[in-house]
């Protein structure tokens, strides 16, 4: 009698549905064609009349003009946050302050599709993750700080909190709304006023939140907005006038911003670059981590300070790890960031696109071994495909410096001793990952991995109550939590 065949075929991952196109409309969104500077509750012109343009990545289509703001209109929006703050928000009752946090978290979550859209066509990011994440995030950051704001004295007792004055914030093109949230919703709850410089590329969010904060009846004053490239940021950095200033960016522009206040006594808090290590044990859950990977890399297109771009896999499980990495990122679809069915939208700028582009060349030219998704990409707009480089090493420079793109190296350890010596082996700290079933495993390598974020068997998940920020080049100070209302707090 022939035996029956009972074994079960692999799944093909390279022959799946076509997804009819499911794009998001645009139709309920307002833009205006010019965005002025927002200063003392009103829009107002530049002094210099100067202007840029932000463009859509995906479509390299203008969107709209931006103010950009020069050293005398950084000036004027630093004279009525300080107007504000001494006449107004550093007097007003806390939890009076805490309605105006609580109503801004309110009027987020009405408009959060519009919110979305915008994100999504000033950023690239795909629409699902905008609509899902980076909106009820940036609404959550500031319903949780609105709580703390009449708590101050049960959250630091004995030590009498008080405001520092006028803070100065500076967020970066990946998280727009969101590190907008992080960072005003902190300096309101404990009776700062703010001057805020978004991204230069998208800019957009931070306008549109600045019409929500006029619209809310915030005072006029307590939240300025001011659009422009370095030249501005240097402005808010430099100004005599601010008392603390909040960084999110690059390290080497970090670096340069702690050089520029030495010897003043404004405070600062760094939120810099990050080259986070995932770590994978032969006794993890194999497909959750594979998908914990390409959530922490490709998703976000690896457009995320904490993205995992340095993966660890133990070598008895190594094979079948690469295996279903790459059959997964042959699933993954590449394209429109307006349409839901997108995975990987298009990189933030050209010059973005560029650098990824040139440390695909140099991971190639240092003997790395490249695998990419065999996805088309779109004729226009600024995309990449997702990328692996196997058999990397430490000294390779796609391993030590952050490429702030879709690109994953790979590399293979045996012992615990081995992988958090070379997890460790790099100039920054921001976050990590750990695959594995074993809860004493986890606790080793979180109390001895330099990180100032690590996961347990899941990847770039946050909440305004748990605080984030790093080691090393990776910055210091933290936001978020309880945590991230200290920096804005003298005692």
């Amino acid at each position: 009698m022939k035996k029956k065949n009972t074994s079960v075929k692999p799944l093909n991952f390279t022959s799946g549905w076509e997804y009819a196109p499911a794009p998001e409309s645009a139709d309920h969104i307002h833009l205006e064609k010019q965005y002025e500077l927002f200063i003392d509750g009103k829009f107002v012109k530049p002094g210099k009349g100067k202007y840029f343009d932000t463009i859509n990545p995906a479509t390299e289509k203008k969107i709209a003009s931006v103010a950009e703001a020069d050293e005398q209109d950084v000036a004027k929006a630093v004279s009525a946050a300080r107007k504000a703050y001494d006449k107004v928000w550093g007097r007003m009752p806390a939890p009076e302050r805490a309605k105006y946090i609580f109503r801004i978290a309110r009027m987020i979550q009405e408009r959060s599709r519009e919110f979305a859209v915008i994100e999504t066509m000033d950023g690239g990011k795909p629409i699902r993750e905008s609509r899902d994440i980076d909106i009820p995030l940036a609404a959550n950051h500031f319903f949780y700080y609105a709580g703390w704001a009449d708590k101050l004295n049960y959250a630091f007792p004995n030590q009498q909190p008080a405001p520092l004055g006028v803070a100065g914030q500076i967020i970066p093109w990946n998280f727009p709304l969101l590190m907008a949230a992080w960072k005003i919703a902190p300096a309101l709850a404990t009776g700062n006023t703010v001057v805020l410089k978004p991204a230069e590329t998208t800019p957009l969010t931070a306008l549109k939140l600045a019409e929500l904060i006029r619209d809310s009846g915030l005072p006029d004053g307590v939240v300025n907005i001011v659009t422009g490239a370095g030249r501005t940021g240097a402005a808010i950095v430099g100004h005599p006038g601010i008392d603390k200033i909040a960084f999110t960016g690059s390290t080497d522009v970090g670096k340069l911003i702690q050089k520029s206040i030495a010897g003043t006594d404004k405070k600062l808090t760094l939120e810099l670059g990050g080259k986070a290590a995932h770590i994978i044990f032969e006794d993890a859950p194999i497909n959750q981590a594979v998908e914990g990977i390409v959530n922490g890399i490709f998703f976000n297109q690896g457009h995320v300070c904490c993205a995992g771009s340095r993966l660890f896999v133990q070598e008895s499980v190594a094979d079948m790890v690469i295996q279903k990495l790459k059959d997964r990122m042959e699933t993954l679809i590449v394209g429109d960031p307006m349409d839901k069915n997108t995975d990987i939208g298009a990189i933030n700028s050209k010059e973005q696109l560029q650098t990824i582009l040139k440390y695909i060349e140099i991971g190639k030219n240092e003997g790395g071994e490249i695998y990419q998704s065999s996805c088309a990409l779109p004729g226009k707009g600024y995309f990449c495909k997702p990328t692996l480089f196997l058999n990397s090493s430490q000294s390779h420079r796609i391993v030590q410096e952050e490429i702030f793109g879709p690109v994953l190296t790979i590399q293979t350890f045996r012992t615990i001793e081995e992988v958090i010596e070379k997890a460790n082996n790099i100039p920054y700290g921001l976050s990590a990952g750990v695959w594995t079933d074993k809860g004493s495993k986890i606790f080793n390598l979180t109390s001895r991995l330099r990180a100032g974020v690590i996961w347990a068997n899941t990847y770039n998940k946050f909440d305004p109550a748990s605080p984030f920020g790093g080691y090393k080049e990776s910055g210091f100070g933290r936001e978020g939590g309880l945590h991230g209302l200290m920096p804005y707090l003298k005692f």
